[in-house]
């Protein structure tokens, strides 16, 4: 099976992407700006501080009380401190990118994501990878690494996406993230013969087609080729078309959908 490809779409704006699996489906996906991102990072920035804040002040009060304790104890404190921030900054990223799949509070507040190169989620073990890179994104001061790096990329990626192979995009309705079907079965047909070959589907049969073009890209992809030859099974004796061994069974499924919107047939 050969890796997705990425490129941008002939004649599109620079920050427009198009992602092409290796099912041949293509999904456009709109690139997040520099801005957009160094605002989610700000927003991010200022929870770490405020909480950073907090539990500096419950520090320093645990300090004098402890201030008559063994020197020991004072260092052991001081080492779970030095740990928490740690955590506080390197930490928080990926533990919310892995429980918001992709997003953090501020990429949630300007409506952006992470996601990989071929549209699929991160794994927890890249979500990881990816922010340990800040260490050298930040430097020297504010980023500079990371936002020299997003300037000299099309797709704006700092060095950890760069990495791992990630892209912050902008968040969309489901509707605007279908994938852009493209499929010669209609024309191969004869066009407007085609839109006609699925006039015996019912409401329901349309509802499991969509319902599988929906959630494909989240299957494994032995299981994937499975459901859609068994849906096509399904629906292939009310269906006015001969057998096409040059024609993936998801294009056939495809084409019936788009003829279905074609037509304005939602009923």
């Amino acid at each position: 099976m050969n890796p997705p490809e990425a490129r941008m779409p002939f004649g599109s704006a620079a920050d427009q992407l198009t992602i092409q699996t290796p099912e041949q489906t293509e999904v456009d996906f709109a690139v997040a700006g520099i801005g957009s991102r160094f605002l989610a990072v700000a927003y991010d920035t200022l929870i770490q501080i405020l909480v950073g804040l907090v539990v500096g002040i419950a520090g320093l009060f645990i300090t004098a009380a402890a201030a008559p304790v063994a020197r020991a104890g004072r260092i052991w404190v001081g080492a779970i401190f030095v740990i928490f921030y740690f955590l506080l900054y390197f930490g928080y990223y990926p533990f919310f990118e892995i429980m918001w799949n992709g997003q953090t509070p501020g990429k949630r507040k300007e409506n952006i994501r992470v996601i990989k190169d071929s549209g699929r989620p991160l794994t927890p073990a890249e979500s990881i990878g990816r922010n340990l890179m800040r260490i050298v994104d930040i430097m020297p001061v504010l980023y500079g690494v990371g936002i020299l790096c997003a300037f000299l990329n099309k797709n704006n990626k700092r060095l950890g996406d760069l990495v791992v192979g990630s892209l912050v995009v902008r968040e969309r309705s489901l509707q605007e993230m279908q994938p852009a079907w493209q499929s010669d079965f209609g024309a191969a047909v004869g066009g407007p013969a085609f839109l006609a070959a699925g006039g015996g589907l019912a409401p329901e049969d349309y509802a499991l087609i969509d319902s599988f073009l929906s959630r494909r890209s989240s299957l494994d992809y032995n299981v994937r080729i499975r459901i859609a030859e068994g849906v096509l099974q399904r629906l292939r004796p009310k269906l006015n078309i001969a057998p096409d061994n040059s024609l993936s069974t998801e294009k056939i499924l495809e084409t019936l959908a788009h003829g279905r919107r074609a037509t304005g047939n939602f009923s």
